[in-house]
């Protein structure tokens, strides 16, 4: 265990780049995005003559109902979710790179002649790489993510007061806010177990490829993909091709983008979110963002056998990464 956690720490320090600072800074480019509209809403009702003082929004939110207040707050939350997208790209694209260079980096600069050296099993180097991809660069997303909901309800409270309105009812109340972080906080798990089919692939093509592991991860599935839809293979055996590009293609190179899971399990969150298919689900608007990712849905994900085949196809490829980073010490160039 003391070697595992040494290899983390060793893990976030060459890596912190992109695990601590880009997620940071995908936050900061929407905070200073928010600022400039806010600049520009300013500039552009001055040009025009309107004062927004005038308009007694304060009066406005005063005599709003308790369902209109319940709205407006689910509105509020499911923006905030939406300015998330940005960190979540920077996340999905760090974990992926990080993953294919894990094991060939070190291959392509002879250091891990080096590291061979050392009393560390090849066993506890996977892992940590295992965990520092799924676990702990999605921490820091999150804890970037919240950081910049913060900071945005900071600011439009700020803009609000400024123009008469009291924030704190309507931007302030701490019960689904509190509810949606814990709610992230707690998906960290899931989405790790749903990432694993992921991080086992890149990490074997990273430990199996003598040059170009991106060309191996990802044209080899899509060539496969091509020759099956091409020879209509799948078809004999009742298999459509979408099956393939879904359940094979979708979970080796898009497991870890965050929220993956939804859908599964039987839920039809996402045929509930986008109008299409039957579904039973009933989303709350009074509270959007939180009935989406309701502990019913996580559940229903944690329980679905296509997250634990998942997880079993995972651990079989990160046991073939550990084999191949035991034989393989050479690249080509």
């Amino acid at each position: 265990m003391q070697t595992l956690l040494w290899l983390l720490k060793r893990e976030y320090w060459e890596h912190r780049g992109g695990f601590f600072w880009a997620p940071l800074i995908a936050g900061g480019v929407v905070i200073a995005i928010l600022l400039l509209s806010m600049i520009v809403a300013e500039a552009t009702a001055a040009r025009h003559g309107v004062n927004i003082g005038n308009l007694n929004l304060d009066r406005i939110s005063a005599n709003m109902t308790p369902d209109q207040v319940a709205t407006f707050n689910s509105g509020l939350a499911a923006g905030l979710m939406g300015m998330s997208i940005p960190i979540m790209a920077t996340l999905f694209f760090v974990v992926f790179f990080y993953l294919l260079g894990a094991l060939y980096d070190d291959r392509r600069d002879r250091s891990v002649l080096f590291w061979k050296s050392l009393p560390i099993s090849d066993l506890d180097t996977v892992l940590s790489k295992v965990v520092a991809a799924v676990l702990i660069a999605p921490a820091f997303a999150i804890a970037a993510l919240i950081a910049m909901h913060i900071v945005t309800l900071i600011l439009i409270s700020v803009y609000a007061g400024i123009h008469g309105v009291n924030p704190l009812p309507l931007l302030w109340n701490p019960a689904p806010l509190i509810t949606m972080w814990i709610k992230l906080v707690c998906l960290i798990p899931v989405n790790a177990l749903w990432a694993l089919p992921t991080a086992g692939w890149l990490l074997l093509c990273s430990a199996f490829a003598r040059s170009k592991p991106f060309l191996w991860a990802v044209a080899v599935p899509v060539a496969l993909g091509a020759v099956l839809g091409f020879t209509q293979l799948l078809q004999q055996f009742s298999i459509p091709s979408a099956w393939y590009w879904k359940y094979i293609v979708g979970r080796i190179l898009f497991g870890i983008v965050p929220g993956g899971w939804l859908g599964v399990g039987g839920n039809g969150t996402l045929r509930a979110i986008t109008g299409g298919g039957d579904t039973n689900i009933e989303l709350d608007k009074f509270d959007l963002v939180n009935s989406v990712l309701s502990w019913g849905h996580i559940f229903d994900a944690i329980g679905s056998i296509d997250l634990w085949i998942g997880v079993a196809a995972g651990a079989g490829l990160v046991v073939a990464a550990i084999w191949f980073r035991r034989r393989r010490v050479e690249t080509s160039v």
